[in-house]
């Protein structure tokens, strides 16, 4: 319990002191305007609260990752809590956060541009296939894991396939009504429901004692589970997530000053970090040990952990309340990961959204795509979900690291978390089935390799921007006459 309680003091510390250091090193400028009004489109810019803007936000990045990824991670043992607790403070939200502004300061841009701008323009067609590829495996898990939830919740009364055409549905109007119309309105209800939820269950477990263990040298890792680096693909919402760069810019388009982004961007993943400590310690907990847990999970899967820590934590009502808030969760990620990849696919090809015919001609190939992608084992898209969703987030940390290094900025803030991340990216697919096969230490040496030359490349490229005098952000010389 003290590993699980400490945790969550270490997340809460995090925002407010790493937070407001990441904030002072990138330098808010609270009288530059915003997107939101610069861009006003009623569409996509519309200018939104700071409440509003940091449910969308938590709901945006939050998806099934926060609490069926630490549940798989629970595997590993409490060393799951130190990759949530050090992976949030010092990559995942420097990460969400470095996103986040450098769009604001780029016109709403979202990660594809800022690749190309940063990092070189073949960057923009890598990075956008990459993006669109990872947000249409996002949308397509995200339609049959709260379909199956929803169908086990009605005792199989009504029909998965007639779960998954209504949320398909529902996503079709996400993605193309205007932001403020469906996600504005609907969000804060939904939030309230995630967050009560959670702290239902965080609560129950303080309450009732739960043995949740205490991090040792013994438990570091049960049953010699591979750590390295397969824990850094198993638990990712909750600490380090890629596809987070593809919802912050949405939020880049509603921000009303640059003041509000540490609560909004830093502030909320902080916030997606305790939720996943609370799952991971709620499946650590409650099923006589990893033994139990891995029964249940092969019995189930991560939902039927989710019923059953809901029920026995909450009872009938309050467990069904909360399945209902986890049920949100991918929901609520689905709908703006198709909704992103519209916007990116317009920015792309310079397509102006305001007219609704120029939404649909784009968005309905994408929904033809899910649903052939739907007939995909489960399993495999997560796979390479997992590593596509990780390697995106290596190149918003390498975005964010350029940025700060042309400002004459701590620039270490995002390289190394980056870094990090680069190795374990370049060893998981170098020794996956999915990817190369190799001996393990095969791919440890070609990670090595890989990522020294990849950072030589960097300071190459970095150095040449700086000498050039990269402008860092778009001019807006008439923010008097439209903030």
């Amino acid at each position: 319990m003290y590993t699980f309680l400490a945790g969550i003091a270490l997340l809460i510390l995090g925002y407010f002191t790493y937070g407001k250091l990441i904030e002072t090193i990138f330098g808010v400028k609270a009288e530059r305007a915003t997107p939101a009004y610069v861009n006003n489109d009623g569409v996509d810019y519309v200018p939104m609260s700071t409440p509003k803007n940091s449910l969308i936000q938590l709901l945006n990045i939050a998806g099934t990752g926060p609490i069926f990824g630490p549940i798989m991670g629970a595997l590993y043992g409490p060393v799951a809590f130190i990759w949530i607790v050090v992976g949030c403070i010092f990559a995942g939200a420097v990460h969400d956060y470095l996103t986040g502004m450098i769009s604001i300061r780029n016109r709403g841009a979202h990660l594809p541009e800022l690749a190309s701008k940063f990092l070189g323009k073949v960057m923009k067609h890598v990075v956008n296939a990459f993006a669109i590829l990872l947000l249409l495996l996002v949308g397509t898990v995200f339609v049959s894991t709260p379909a199956s939830l929803l169908h086990a919740l009605m005792n199989g009364k009504v029909a998965l396939s007639l779960i998954i055409a209504a949320i398909f549905a529902y996503y079709i109007l996400a993605t193309l009504l205007p932001v403020d119309k469906i996600i504005g309105r609907l969000y804060p209800y939904f939030g309230a429901l995630l967050i009560i939820s959670a702290l239902g269950v965080g609560i129950g477990l303080v309450v009732t004692g739960a043995p949740i263990p205490e991090l040792s040298l013994r438990n570091f890792h049960p049953d010699h589970a591979p750590v390295f680096p397969l824990l850094f693909f198993t638990i990712t919402c909750g600490a380090l997530s890629g596809f987070h760069a593809t919802q912050t810019p949405m939020i880049s388009r509603t921000t009303q000053n640059e003041q509000q982004s540490r609560k909004i961007f830093y502030g909320m993943m902080i916030a997606e970090g305790i939720i996943a400590m609370i799952w991971a310690a709620a499946a650590m907990s409650l099923f006589n040990g990893y033994g139990g847990l891995n029964e249940v999970l092969a019995a189930g899967g991560p939902g039927a952990v989710v019923s059953e820590v809901s029920a026995s934590m909450l009872g009938a009502i309050g467990g069904t309340l909360a399945v209902l808030g986890v049920v949100v969760l991918p929901i609520t990620s689905g709908d703006t990961a198709f909704r992103s990849a519209r916007m990116i696919i317009a920015e792309y090809l310079t397509i102006s959204q305001k007219k609704f015919s120029s939404r649909l001609w784009i968005a309905l190939p994408l929904f033809v795509l899910s649903v052939l992608l739907t007939q995909i084992d489960f399993n495999i898209l997560w796979r390479y979900f997992s590593w596509a969703n990780q390697s995106t987030a290596v190149i918003a940390l390498f975005v964010g690291a350029m940025y700060l290094y042309i400002a004459r900025k701590n620039y270490w803030v995002s390289l190394i978390p980056g870094t990090f991340m680069l190795v374990m990216v370049l060893a998981y697919i170098l020794n996956a089935p999915i990817g190369f096969g190799l001996s393990m230490t095969a791919s440890w040496i070609g990670s090595t390799i890989g990522t020294v030359l990849l950072l030589a490349l960097f300071f190459h490229a970095a150095k040449k921007a700086r000498a050039n005098k990269l402008p860092l952000e778009d001019d807006i010389s008439d923010w008097n006459s439209v903030a």
